[in-house]
């Protein structure tokens, strides 16, 4: 049985192996596969299983593979493949479920942790030899801020959310949540279920933790930030489409958001254009919050499990 990976390098740049994949039939593993139709099909050819990542599939190019059988998503969303048509064509497609949720509330953490104390700027000041010519025994280049005290809101409840949720307690702070569905069992005096407006209205910092539908496309507008606090701090680890960035960059440079932190913009790998290159006070990281390798194993091991119960006749997670 042939089995191929469209564009492995991602999840698997060399640091762990494709042995789970291996042992099901013969794999042939794409760093990265061309997004146009003629090199998806050459790469796919007769296999009747394929992994993605991000190269798409859509249904004009699932009609030209009747020897397919099953998608293998190599991440959470699977909007890169039209699941509808493949279940028209009896093609069972799964995905993988919370792999990265440690990996990416910590980087949550570390993103606020980076602009409550600027490390990196202040390590490169002393390699820059400020300190050595300083007239005290220490300086800050930067405002400094504490944690303890201040209310984060999270819009979007899902595990990332929860686990982020867990660990700001820790650091003290009051957590306000906006979901779809309130869950009782987690409030108590720290933690609140709220409307939106009143989310935006109370928090210091806001972190985004939902999914990228019509309904959430471009919650954090013009409109929106007015609402929010004069000098609040904004994460984005989910879809760069919660944002319209523009918005977001006049906020920062108007002062109103006090700084940004983004792993995630509209369009990936970003564009030259994109407003928050050129904005005050915004750190951009190139979508690698779930990327740890303790994530990226616990993904490959889950995309096997996917693939043994499929051989079994029982799939799991599988998404249409």
């Amino acid at each position: 049985m042939k089995i191929v990976v469209l564009d492995g390098f991602t999840l698997n740049p060399g640091d762990i192996d494709w042995e789970g994949l291996k042992k099901f039939g013969d794999l042939v593993v794409f760093d990265r596969t061309p997004f146009d139709e003629t090199s998806i099909l050459n790469a796919i050819g007769d296999a009747e299983i394929i992994f993605t990542n991000k190269t798409p599939l859509s249904s004009k190019l699932l009609e030209k593979l009747p020897d397919l059988k099953y998608i293998g998503v190599l991440a959470t969303g699977y909007n890169v493949v039209d699941v509808l048509a493949a279940k028209k064509m009896n093609i069972v497609v799964t995905n993988i479920p919370a792999y990265g949720t440690k990996a990416v509330a910590q980087f949550v953490m570390g993103l606020l942790l980076e602009i409550c104390h600027h490390i990196g700027t202040h390590s490169k000041s002393v390699f820059d030899g400020d300190w050595k010519k300083s007239k005290d025994f220490c300086y800050w280049n930067t405002p400094l801020i504490e944690l303890e005290g201040k209310t984060i809101g999270l819009i979007g409840f899902g595990k990332i959310g929860q686990a982020t949720a867990k660990l700001a307690q820790a650091f003290g702070m009051r957590v306000l949540v906006y979901s779809r569905t309130i869950k009782k069992g987690f409030e108590n005096e720290f933690l609140k279920f709220v409307s939106l407006s009143e989310l935006f209205e109370n928090s210091d910092v806001i972190s985004l933790h939902c999914p990228l539908f019509k309904e959430t496309e471009g919650i954090i507008n013009k409109k929106n930030i007015e609402l929010m606090k004069d000098g609040v701090i904004l994460i984005n680890t989910a879809r760069g489409g919660l944002l319209i960035e523009q918005d977001v960059a006049d906020a920062l440079n108007l002062n109103k958001i006090m700084a940004a932190a983004v792993d995630v913009v509209s369009t990936e790998p970003i564009k030259q254009n994109n407003p928050l290159l050129t904005a005050k006070n915004c750190i951009i990281t190139p979508h690698i919050a779930w990327a740890t390798k303790e994530a990226r194993t616990r993904l490959m091991n889950t995309a096997s499990e996917n693939l043994k119960a499929y051989l079994n006749g029982s799939p799991i997670n599988k998404v249409n």
